[in-house]
């Protein structure tokens, strides 16, 4: 019976030693992922995103050469670019994975598919620039169009007018003037 129960610790043992292993392991992998960073920029280099390893935004450069562009096509560069940052983010964790941890065990294989599922590659890049906004350009007073009347809006009461006061209605100021 003896052996039976040194078998037993042993094997106990064993499992504890090797979690232990693996745990550090997994803190080795996380600590090397803590300081990733991935920057992409757009091709005339005048945006520049940078991300964590979490798919934070930590840095936006906007160059001067950018303030000639509309900025409906500079944000869409920006977003476009933080998508690209962070489709690289599965790939920099399968490869501290693989220097620290190992890709071959299931935990591994879970975690790059959460990576994958939460940053998905990015759409690709659209040359098509976004359309210019309507724009009205009015020149002269006739051009100028009043405004609409309000929808159900009561016509406006005409003032009531005054009555004038005559000379020989001097009853009214209760004998006399005030300066007496």
């Amino acid at each position: 019976m003896p052996d039976n129960v040194d078998a037993s610790e042993q094997m106990v043992d064993n499992w504890t030693k090797q979690i232990q292993e693996t745990a550090a392991r997994y803190q080795a992998m996380a600590a090397r992922m803590q300081g990733q960073t991935v920057t992409e920029r757009s091709k005339d280099n005048t945006i520049e995103v940078t991300i964590d390893s979490k798919g934070l935004l930590t840095n936006l450069v906007i160059a001067e050469a950018a303030s000639g562009k509309r900025m409906a096509e500079v944000s869409s560069q920006v977003m476009r670019l933080v998508q690209l940052a962070q489709s690289r983010i599965p790939e920099l964790l399968q490869a501290a994975m693989a220097e620290t941890v190992g890709t071959t065990d299931e935990t591994a294989s879970r975690v790059i598919a959460e990576a994958q599922s939460t940053f998905p590659e990015a759409p690709p890049e659209e040359d098509v620039a976004p359309p210019e906004p309507e724009r009205h350009h009015r020149f002269g007073p006739e051009d100028e169009e009043p405004p609409p009347p309000a929808p159900g809006t009561p016509p406006q009461p005409k003032p009531i007018p005054r009555r004038r006061r005559t000379q020989d209605n001097d009853d009214d100021d209760f004998g006399g003037s005030i300066l007496s």
